[in-house]
């Protein structure tokens, strides 16, 4: 056979293998697992949440699922107050993005923010971390601002 012919099927399987790998290598990103409590006027809620807090974890976050529970979330977590922007950049689902302070007090909430925008999210001022639910969960809940995320990360 001559190597014209075979050319084409060689660049559609080294094609296929770097689609492959592009979608494996998030694979291999793990997040521990924990629980937080957010004290609302009405009661505690409770959600099992994913730390993002390397910048592999933090990139990547929730991109790509096509569900999330309604009392699951993902918290990132910085060492200081920063400045946060966020985005939805391959993100599937609608999310309430919760950004909270280093007391753990909730300071703002984007609320069902649009799948797939590369929109820029923020506080508007410093935060400790951002706490992503499933969108809609905050209202449901009546989740608002200065209502208070307890978890290890934050200080009383």
């Amino acid at each position: 056979m001559k190597i014209r012919n075979i050319l084409p099927y060689l660049l559609l399987f080294l094609c296929l293998v770097a689609v492959g790998w592009l979608f494996a290598v998030p694979a291999k990103i793990t997040w521990r697992q924990d629980d937080l409590v957010i004290q609302a006027a009405n009661g505690e809620h409770h959600f099992t949440v994913e730390i993002a807090e390397t910048p592999a974890q933090q990139e990547f976050g929730l991109m790509y699922r096509t569900t999330l529970a309604r009392d699951h979330g993902m918290l990132f977590i910085w060492e200081k107050d920063i400045p946060i922007w966020m985005w939805m950049k391959n993100t599937l689902i609608p999310l309430d993005m919760v950004f909270i302070d280093h007391h753990g007090r909730i300071v703002y909430i984007a609320a069902n923010t649009t799948p797939k925008s590369l929109a820029v999210i923020t506080a508007g001022q410093p935060v400790r971390a951002v706490l992503e639910l499933a969108g809609g969960t905050a209202a449901l809940d009546g989740i608002k601002a200065g209502d208070k995320a307890i978890h290890s990360y934050f200080t009383p």
